[in-house]
């Protein structure tokens, strides 16, 4: 799988409905922090494959998913499993930090 740009919000809602274990970046295309995320959010789908999805949410298209989530900051992580939000990082961090948040939901494959 490949990391999704959500252009609906009802795509995000169905995805989460699905369960599992989803990582969502909501961010936008102006923010530097964010553009440096996004190799790192590509390297974590390669090594966590199906285990994981991974959505990015541009908050100044969909502003009410920005909302909904109680995005404060740019780039904020939000993992959630089973549909629910278990852990939210705001701010770029170290890729470290995101597998840490996902080493304790998904099953891993290939690391």
């Amino acid at each position: 799988m490949a990391v999704v740009n959500t252009e609906h919000a009802d795509t995000l809602r169905m995805r989460l409905r699905e369960g599992g274990t989803v990582l969502v970046d909501y961010g936008a295309p102006w923010c530097p922090p964010c553009q440096t995320l996004l190799p790192v959010l590509e390297e974590l789908d390669e090594e966590y494959g199906s285990n994981v999805t991974i959505l990015k949410v541009n908050c100044d298209v969909l502003p009410e998913l920005a909302a909904e989530a109680g995005v404060m900051g740019l780039p904020t992580v939000i993992v959630y499993n089973g549909g629910q939000p278990m852990e939210k990082l705001v701010g770029l961090r170290p890729k470290s930090a995101y597998q840490g948040v996902l080493d304790r939901f998904a099953a891993v494959n290939s690391r």
